[in-house]
């Protein structure tokens, strides 16, 4: 009989079975390399980011790459464990020799591996599509503690989905989560460009905080400028919510009552009993 493979080398062989699983896998492969690739394409050349000095690529680069993290780590992840854990598969990695440390040190290299991926794929689009240059004040170090901190954060808000919820719910709120994460997360539109209700909650959402490290770490200070003179502005030129009245169109109705008053007594009517207004 022979003797069992050591943690380390079993380890590495669940890595590179997560790897081929998810390769397999079609839905996983879209949201995690075609979705940010997509995102990043599409609003750097549609030209619809307000509050960007220069290209839009310059800010949608270090979101998409957020993107990109929340994708694998809480979606991919997240979704997998979840469902690993409904049909018994984790019930039985336990029974095998390899350790509980083992199992989610091969989820996470998996993780590893996949952004690894993602961020060549994002560069290489962000290069030879749109025409990106790495800025001269760029942090390579702070840019890939950023995006470890980040990876950390988001698979373990995936590994906790998956422990604590159904499949089925967390395979839904997992999505609920990546698609608010892309809406308000600072990933496609500046954080003080989102409505006054809005802005104070995207500020402490984990997302916000990993697109911004990334996006600061980056070296593109001209966005850096725009954003934070926007933000000095104050609430004042930030957009109101859609339903609360401002103080322009109020103005505009008072000035419009005023145009049908003048109208109506103007040019004179024969008859003063009938005024239109």
């Amino acid at each position: 009989m022979s003797r069992p493979a050591s943690p380390v080398r079993a380890m590495l062989a669940l890595t590179v079975m997560e790897l081929r699983l998810t390769a397999r896998r079609g839905e996983n492969v879209l949201v995690t390399m075609i979705v940010p690739a997509a995102v990043l394409v599409f609003f750097a050349t549609a030209g619809i980011v307000p509050g960007v000095a220069g290209r839009p690529v310059d800010f949608l680069l270090p979101g998409s790459l957020a993107l990109a993290v929340i994708a694998t780590g809480l979606v991919n992840l997240g979704i997998a464990t979840a469902y690993e854990r409904n049909y018994g598969v984790l019930k039985r990695l336990g029974a095998s020799p390899l350790p509980t440390w083992g199992l989610i040190g091969a989820k996470l290299a998996a993780v590893l591996v996949l952004e690894v991926l993602q961020v060549v794929l994002l560069l290489a689009v962000a290069v030879f599509v749109l025409g990106w240059t790495v800025p001269p004040d760029a942090s390579a170090a702070l840019f890939v503690a950023a995006m470890l901190l980040g990876t950390a954060a988001f698979a373990g808000l995936g590994l906790l989905l998956a422990g604590r919820l159904r499949a089925e719910a967390t395979l839904a709120l997992a999505n609920a989560l990546f698609l608010g994460f892309l809406m308000v997360g600072g990933i496609v539109l500046p954080v003080d460009h989102l409505p006054a209700p809005l802005d104070a909650i995207a500020t402490v959402l984990p997302a916000a905080a990993l697109s911004a490290a990334l996006w600061r770490h980056s070296g593109v200070q001209g966005t850096l400028a725009c954003r934070s003179s926007s933000s000095e502005r104050g609430a004042s030129s930030r957009p109101a919510w859609p339903f609360a009245p401002s103080a322009g169109s109020s103005a505009r109705r008072q000035s419009r009552k005023r145009r049908k008053i003048a109208t109506a007594f103007w040019p004179p009517n024969p008859n003063p009993l009938i005024i239109a207004v």
